[in-house]
């Protein structure tokens, strides 16, 4: 069955035509632009697209916040078979942007006006470039610059007259004509371009609509970057086949402004589910628990109290409230309504559940979001996939999982030779379907490698359980590999240091079949600083910064023998020796990735030279003086 973008719009615009598609923020308030507008400025902008002379097979990138513009420009060149190439606006590397731009070919640049400096500043590299069109410019344009605004004007004058054509360009596409070039976000390697097919989108959309049902008066705020796989896919496509809205958060002079938006957005807008990612997770928590204590000890026991019995009432999820603890309702009953309760009027009291993507949600996070009644189900995928392959959802969901299979997909469990697994046994996630991508742009050896006989080889591990979730360990090229060639997944150790002690800001394990594992720890400035106040500890001398230090070794012991998580990992895996770094991962040095995950081998090269001193007899030593040297900046 033909199943493209434009097919999947078509029948949506039909039959929701006077839904609400976007709310924008316009002046003071939200307004919302229908099913049927949006259409028709879709066949509009594409109509000037076509004056232009971009065609079918012509590459476009896409540079620009979420707005409708966004989905227009996209949509319209989907209808034109043109291959759109979106591209995140947290790309602040000239490099990254010229890179993907020339490699992927493309012709014409659709950017907006706080991302067009980006675009002038390489602009004499871009080999390919015909033209740029400039979203919302007050500016005065050079050429080759075009304004979106004319663009879509010129289209409305040859609406009459390029009608025919344009129905016949869009009703002939097929389902294996590329709609996007998606460029991976390179946490193990060079980014790769994944190329997605019509049908690779189309299918994963029916695919979501089998772990999550979306009626049509759903909405939600967007957060997520939308050139974000998993905003792309679910935020976008899935909202749209369902007739429900989405919201665009409210644009700041500066990206920390916009970020700043985001709650008073989500109060504004009343999203009934958000999109989110582990970051976005803690932010939000650690906001949720800052207001807590600023209402006084006692309100703050009480929380406690109340997050204990909701975890003890909850379990891990599809056996909530079983056996004795049903006894707990009626007290967690109390507890929602005077405190819980409180905390869902701040996310616009519509809040049903978050959706967790983009990396693995700890869960501890999941439990504390479940307990004040806004569950965060973790989903499981990758943009090799469009990206859906498995989440937890209302109906069915297992705390610590990554949910259910998507139907019509299928997945196995593979050792590193390929063979299958049994249930239970821990090794690659392999899986088949009509999303999985059609391979990597001018990559064939990527490609062979990732696609076997129509099955897309993720290099993630994981297992299936006995009730048919799945779980999802790390990354294969993440393992730490011992001397011995034993291997074992860094993440959960990650997670638990950094969750677990708040003296851990981000941390990174590192064994290459070394004799011991090393670990880099970025510490909590603001915690420390705290602690050293509270504790007497100078942290301008000497003698403070090593209390600080021996303070840092003591909560590593604590998962050592004798210690409150003894059990928790095997413990040839604990790091022996820690470095202590001054200066966090950030997308500024570019050792996190737009999604807020760590880019592995950019760390080891960054700080191989640390990772070798950590082998060293000195580096076993936490007062070490390349620790020192760390503390004494930090303070």
């Amino acid at each position: 069955m033909k199943r493209t973008i434009p097919d999947l719009f078509e029948e949506s615009q039909k039959k929701f035509h006077d839904n609400i598609l976007i709310w924008e923020k316009r002046e003071k308030e939200y307004e919302g632009i229908t099913y049927h507008e949006i259409h028709k400025r879709v066949y509009q902008f594409a109509i000037g697209l076509m004056d232009l002379g971009i065609k079918k097979g012509d590459r476009v990138a896409l540079l620009a916040e979420g707005r409708s513009e966004w989905l227009i420009s996209e949509l319209a060149c989907l209808y034109l078979g043109i291959i759109d190439v979106p591209l995140s606006v947290k790309l602040n590397e000239p490099e990254e942007l010229k890179f993907r731009i020339n490699h992927s070919g493309c012709c014409w640049i659709i950017t907006s006006e706080r991302q067009k400096s980006k675009i002038r500043e390489i602009k004499a590299d871009l080999k390919d470039i015909k033209g740029i069109i400039i979203i919302g410019s007050n500016d005065k344009l050079s050429e080759p610059e075009l304004s979106y605004e004319n663009i879509i004007n010129n289209g409305a004058e040859l609406y009459n007259q390029k009608l025919d054509e344009f129905n016949t360009i869009w009703q002939s596409l097929s389902n294996d004509d590329i709609a996007n070039i998606s460029y991976t976000s390179g946490t193990t390697a060079d980014p790769k371009g994944i190329m997605l097919s019509h049908r690779n989108y189309t299918s994963n959309v029916e695919q979501a609509n089998t772990l999550i049902e979306v009626p049509e008066w759903y909405s939600s705020l967007l957060i997520l970057p939308w050139d974000h796989s998993f905003a792309h896919t679910v935020g976008l496509y899935t909202l749209i086949q369902n007739g429900a809205s989405m919201s665009v958060v409210e644009l700041g002079k500066t990206l920390m402004e916009t970020l700043k938006n985001i709650p008073k957005n989500i109060k504004e807008t009343k999203p009934t589910f958000l999109l989110s990612v582990p970051a976005l997770a803690k932010n939000f928590r650690k906001n949720i628990e800052k207001g807590i204590a600023e209402k006084g000890p006692t309100v703050e026991k009480l929380f406690n109290r109340a997050l204990k019995t909701a975890y003890k009432y909850n379990g891990v999820g599809w056996d909530k409230g079983k056996g004795s603890r049903a006894l707990l309702k009626p007290l967690l009953w109390l507890y929602d309504k005077i405190l819980f309760s409180k905390i869902r009027e701040g996310f616009g009291g519509r809040l049903e559940f978050f959706i967790g993507g983009g990396a693995l949600l700890d869960i501890d996070l999941q439990k504390f979001f479940y307990a004040i009644g806004m569950p965060m189900y973790q989903g499981y995928g990758l943009s090799e996939a469009a990206p859906i392959i498995s989440t937890n959802a209302p109906l069915r969901h297992k705390m610590g999982s990554s949910g259910f299979l998507a139907k019509n997909l299928e997945l196995k469990i593979c050792d590193t030779d390929g063979n299958e697994l049994n249930q239970g046994q821990k090794g690659e996630i392999v899986v088949k379907g009509e999303n999985i991508m059609l391979g990597y742009w001018k990559n064939e050896k990527a490609t062979k490698e990732a696609l076997k006989e129509g099955w897309l080889y993720t290099g993630d591990m994981g297992y299936m359980d006995e009730d048919g979730f799945l779980y999802v360990l790390g990354r294969f090229k993440s393992l730490l590999i011992g001397n011995d060639g034993e291997k074992f997944s860094p993440e959960g150790i990650e997670e638990a240091l950094v969750e677990q002690s708040p003296f851990f800001e981000q941390c990174m394990l590192y064994n290459n079949q070394n004799p011991y594992t090393v670990g880099l720890i970025v510490p909590d400035r603001s915690y420390i600083k705290k602690w050293a106040k509270e504790n007497i500890v100078n942290l301008e001398n000497k003698e403070g910064q090593i209390k600080l230090l021996e303070k840092i070794q003591s909560e590593i012991n604590e998962y050592q023998k004798g210690g409150k998580y003894e059990s928790m990992f095997p413990h040839r895996w604990l790091p022996v020796a820690v470095g202590i770094l001054d200066e966090p991962f950030s997308e500024e040095n570019r050792l996190m990735n737009s999604t807020m995950k760590m880019v592995r081998n950019k760390v080891v090269e960054f700080h191989q030279l640390r990772l070798d001193a950590l082998h060293k007899p000195e580096g076993k030593i936490i007062a070490n003086t390349l620790n020192l040297n760390s503390i004494s900046k930090l303070s």
